[in-house]
């Protein structure tokens, strides 16, 4: 049998990175996808492939008007003439005070967490549902309890929590769909001070900051477990069901 195919958006960075070298350690092949970081998404795929010849097909565009997204659709699906997975990773996110929003917030914050997701979805359908395919969101805890300040970024993952759950309904039964909420699992690339550090670790019960592999291997159980579907796996340390702040 042909290795399963999956195309992970976003994927030349971050959690991205790492869980497609997770996914191609367990014998995946892999669609990454990337919108500017060529640098670091050529590197990547050169490392897998290295490891596993022709196992690794690079698919670069925006994801921020329909016609863009359907490309990237077509383009991923061609690279190796199928899809087993979908993994709606790629994700804008910085704060948006009321008063400052613009049009360009709403395209890349919304068009990134949840205009992206939806018709991706709806572009590699047909070759999902040929393959008793899979579809993963990457949902955050914020989609329920708001952050300050990130309105528009709330917003877009709340509805990708709706998204998740009507899609594994139109979907089945050949298409399951689910989503992993990340809690704490790496500082934004933006500084942030040791003391709002301290702050956010204070409401995580298991007081510690969550790793790139804690996602990953969340995101491998969705991917195996076939009797999950509508589903929001939380990876955050438990901080969704605290209580207080820590002293």
């Amino acid at each position: 049998m042909s290795p399963k195919v999956i195309l992970i958006t976003g994927s030349a960075k971050r959690i991205g990175a790492f869980t497609a070298r997770y996914l191609h350690q367990l014998g995946w092949n892999i669609v990454l996808h990337y919108n500017q970081s060529e640098q670091q998404a050529s590197e990547l795929a050169k490392q897998m492939n290295a490891a596993r010849a022709g196992s690794v097909k690079l698919v670069q565009g925006s994801l921020n008007t329909v016609q863009e997204i359907e490309q990237v659709a077509q383009q991923a699906i061609a690279a190796f003439g199928q899809l087993n997975a979908l993994l709606n990773n790629a994700s804008s996110f910085y704060p948006t005070p009321i008063g400052s929003i613009s049009e360009s917030d709403w395209t890349n914050l919304v068009g990134s967490n949840m205009q992206a997701p939806l018709f991706l979805a709806q572009y590699c359908n047909a070759t999902l549902q040929k393959n008793n395919g899979v579809i993963i969101n990457m949902v955050d805890i914020h989609a329920a309890k708001p952050l300050s300040n990130h309105t528009l970024y709330c917003m877009a993952k709340s509805a990708l929590v709706m998204m998740t759950q009507s899609l594994a309904q139109e979907l089945a039964p050949n298409v399951r769909v689910n989503g992993v909420a990340p809690g704490a699992i790496l500082w934004p690339e933006t500084t942030i001070s040791e003391e709002d550090k301290e702050q956010v670790l204070k409401l995580v019960p298991l007081q510690k900051l969550g790793a790139m592999q804690d996602i990953a291997q969340a995101i491998d159980y969705l991917l195996n477990a076939q009797y999950v579907t509508g589903q929001i796996i939380t990876v955050d340390g438990g901080r969704s069901i605290a209580s207080h702040v820590k002293a």
